[in-house]
């Protein structure tokens, strides 16, 4: 029984070519008590495996986190695998608005604690009382009152390149450290104003509104589907578009540009540009915003440096990498600090 991946990334890369089928990015998720995590990530795995689903799937007690790639041909075996679990039938997809053939090259199924990432603990939240899912025609219409705050769930590095107009940005690196500053910041507003969220597809944005609600904010909004059911609903009804610049996104592609604006700059010059590369000295492997001219005089690194230690042999940088971990940079995703991001 097979319950792993046998191909490498670059063997996996050369089959997609060679098929020539146009594979579709989606992604879903849904709380779910799920008592055994173990058997249904076997399963899963056996069944997605079959129709050369790839991609990366978080699973735990409290539900499933997935974003994939897989074969136009196969959606219709593909729906049928996913109606056939039961707490699934019928669960929302976000497919994206962009497809990149190559978006993942491996079928990663994990098991979590979480499905994301809060550092709450328990009795912080109730997913039985979260807020009131708005889609993207109310959305735009809570985004213009007055009396709303518009808070992006997202981190930093998410947000730098693309956002809603008027939106408060978090400067943070991941989602458990936004939650307790949000909830202190906007406390004196818990009564009487919209709180009105929104994230990537929308996972994000159900624990946070329970865990406001929780500490006793009254009007908690969010995104149904997130950012990308936003796009593809403004493109579907001819809506206006509020979301400026790209929508960051976890797989090979980084972003989906959802309007031509461009609202970041390199991180090295400081030129307008929103393309996010990582760092080519595997050492650093730092995530940042680098413009083409940049990624020339760098040689794709961020700093002079990294570009050094890359121009070295790979033996001599092995050398250079053997017992130490990788830069703690890693974690701290790049910012571009003549212009700082917006701090809450």
């Amino acid at each position: 029984m097979q319950l792993y991946n046998t191909l490498s990334k670059k063997e996996r890369a050369e089959l997609i070519k060679r098929a020539g089928d146009k594979r579709l990015t989606l992604s879903f998720y849904k709380y779910h008590l799920i008592k055994n995590p173990e058997i249904f990530r076997n399963f899963l795995f056996i069944e997605l495996n079959k129709i050369d689903v790839l991609g990366r799937v978080y699973i735990a007690n409290e539900g499933i986190n997935a974003q994939l790639s897989l074969p136009s041909k196969f959606m219709t075996e593909f729906k049928k695998v996913i109606d056939g679990i039961s707490f699934l039938k019928n669960v929302r997809l976000n497919i994206a608005i962009e497809h990149d053939n190559e978006a993942f090259l491996k079928l990663k199924i994990k098991i979590r604690d979480k499905i994301v990432a809060d550092g709450l603990k328990d009795g912080e939240y109730d997913l039985n009382k979260n807020g009131v899912h708005v889609d993207a025609d109310n959305f735009n219409k809570l985004l213009e009152d007055k009396n709303t705050i518009t808070i992006d769930m997202r981190n930093h590095y998410e947000s730098e390149i693309g956002h809603f107009k008027g939106a408060q940005l978090p400067d943070v690196d991941t989602f458990r450290e936004s939650l307790p500053i949000i909830e202190k910041k906007y406390n004196s507003s818990k009564e009487d104003k919209n709180i009105l969220m929104y994230c990537t597809g929308g996972i994000r944005c159900e624990k946070a509104s329970a865990y406001l609600i929780n500490k006793g904010y009254k009007n908690v909004y969010q995104l149904n589907g997130g950012i990308i059911e936003y796009a593809r609903q403004v493109k579907e009804h001819n809506l206006e578009n509020k979301f400026l610049g790209k929508n960051f996104v976890f797989d090979n592609r980084r972003s989906e540009r959802i309007s031509g604006d461009i609202i970041s700059n390199c991180h090295q010059c400081g030129d307008k540009y929103d393309e996010h590369v990582n760092c080519n000295n595997e050492a650093c492997h730092l995530l940042f915003i680098q413009c083409e001219s940049c990624a020339k005089k760098y040689d794709g690194c961020c700093s002079i440096e990294c570009s050094e230690i890359n121009s070295l042999p790979i033996e001599k940088q092995k050398e250079l990498r053997r017992g130490k971990k990788n830069s703690n940079k890693i974690f701290k995703k790049g910012r571009f600090k003549e212009k700082p991001l917006n701090k809450i």
